[in-house]
């Protein structure tokens, strides 16, 4: 087993793909857009959970992910503002830091638009939530016209934008999509297949045509058919180019890793379809090819291949990827990356596209039953040639974390691969301990080297 002699911050074997740099400028061009609408008219719809954001597109507006925002704080160390702006305000530290952190900006920007209105300055501007230098980051959110909630198969998801409605309140016009859990149960069950599938997927459905007609009455104006399919068609085009480049990493070494899929999800997730989009993928696909064809691996000296199970957590994003590389680590494949975020490019219809986009709404991977995601895992696993499997179990998800023991024991019984945990969390760094990971993850990596050289002697 490699042992870590170095800062594997100083001396890291991570090989990141260069193309997530223009990715990167992409992402904060995005957010500028956001923060400057109210200057240019536009209005603004806040919403959480599924990636509906093609219907807002086409309908001219512009749209706020608080998920998105959350992450973006973390992963730039802002995050801590927000959240004692909602600390302040009531809500629990073991309340999803996703929605903690978004909520803390809900307030910020109510307090904001308050102060504008009485023409004084904002309550807290000189004090723990001060919006000196780089922390105004987490007040520049424009309050929004109306809230979309479409949250799969997680109960604080659905409650949360009923939360900022409070926050803002209750003036603000709210639509639900209600989307139900795939329990995977019955004698016909699979995973794209039986009649729980096909039952949930026209509900959901008939649930975007009634949010259209909702948006319809927002705008005072016809949606744009048209503009929806050609969303639609730029983004199963640019999915087909990430699962493309994803079928290339299972190539040994892996020309890319997890990290790097994790670089890439605001993009498929959230940003404006169109060829931009398109030509990201292209040259993300390109790239991976190219590495491929070279011999250029994600990691300098890929000795083990892992599988990460959990949320993103966002705050130790490069820390973990040159923490893993330093012990020769690929992680090459994830739950949150390869089974989520337009995952199934042949559902999608440019010319009928409401099925298609229901579908994958449904697909969150926190809204399956074990069964389906016991033959997701197994599919990844011997898909990426995994030797173990890493899971994240985030404080303050309890979406994704409570499946977790049944998939390691999964993973063990059938695929005879070992797991560890550790705990983190999305975007609180508190809950995150380095010599915990550190100690579970040389013993899992010993326990591969064991299992190894049985096999040779057998």
């Amino acid at each position: 087993m490699t042992t870590i002699t170095e800062n594997p911050i100083e001396n890291s074997k991570a090989n990141r793909l260069t193309v997530t740099k223009s990715g990167g400028k992409m992402v904060a061009d995005y957010w500028e857009n956001i923060f400057t609408a109210r200057e240019r008219g536009q209005q603004v719809v806040w919403y959480n959970g599924s990636a509906v954001n093609p219907i807002f597109q086409a309908a001219g507006l512009e749209w706020a992910h608080g998920e998105a925002f959350s992450a973006r704080l973390a992963a730039q160390h802002l995050e801590v503002p927000a959240q004692k702006a909602g600390a302040e305000y009531g809500y629990i530290g073991e309340l999803c830091s996703y929605a903690r952190t978004h909520l803390g900006c809900a307030v910020l920007t109510e307090r904001s638009r308050q102060a504008d209105e009485a023409g004084v300055a904002a309550e807290g501007q000189n004090g723990i939530v001060g919006m000196t230098d780089q922390q105004e980051l987490a007040s520049r959110l424009p309050a929004p016209d109306f809230f979309v909630n479409a949250y799969a198969g997680c109960s604080t998801g659905q409650q949360w934008d009923e939360i900022s409605y409070r926050v803002f309140g209750k003036r603000v016009p709210i639509f639900n999509v209600s989307l139900p859990f795939l329990w995977g149960n019955s004698k016909d069950a699979g995973y794209l297949t039986g009649s729980e599938w096909d039952d949930a997927s026209g509900y959901v459905a008939e649930q975007l045509q009634e949010l259209i007609t909702f948006i319809e009455g927002q705008t005072g104006r016809p949606f744009d058919w048209d503009a929806l399919g050609q969303n639609m068609a730029y983004i199963k085009r640019a999915s087909e180019l990430r699962r493309e480049a994803m079928a290339l990493c299972q190539a040994a070494p892996t020309p890319a890793t997890y990290w790097d899929w994790i670089a890439n999800i605001a993009h498929i997730n959230f940003l404006p379809a169109g060829q931009e989009l398109v030509d990201y993928f292209t040259a993300v696909r390109d790239e991976i090819q190219w590495r491929l064809d070279n011999g250029v691996g994600g990691v300098e000296s890929e000795r083990y291949r892992l599988y990460f199970d959990g949320m993103m957590n966002w705050n130790k994003l490069g820390w973990l990827a040159k923490k893993f590389a330093a012990y020769d680590v690929s992680v090459v494949a994830g739950r949150y990356t390869h089974n989520a975020f337009w995952q199934e490019p042949h559902l999608i219809d440019p010319e009928n596209p409401l099925l298609g986009m229901a579908q994958h709404y449904l697909l969150c991977p926190t809204n399956h039953g074990v069964k389906t995601l016991k033959h997701l895992m197994l599919r990844d696993i011997d898909d990426y040639g995994i030797d173990g499997m890493v899971f994240h179990s985030s404080r303050t998800c309890r979406a994704f974390t409570n499946p977790q023991r049944l998939l390691g024991n999964a993973a063990q019984k059938e695929r005879g691969i070992p797991s560890m945990f550790f705990e983190g969390d999305v975007a609180d760094a508190s809950f995150y301990k380095d010599e915990i990971l550190q100690s579970r993850l040389e013993a899992m990596l010993e326990s591969i080297d064991i299992r190894r050289s049985r096999a040779q002697i057998a």
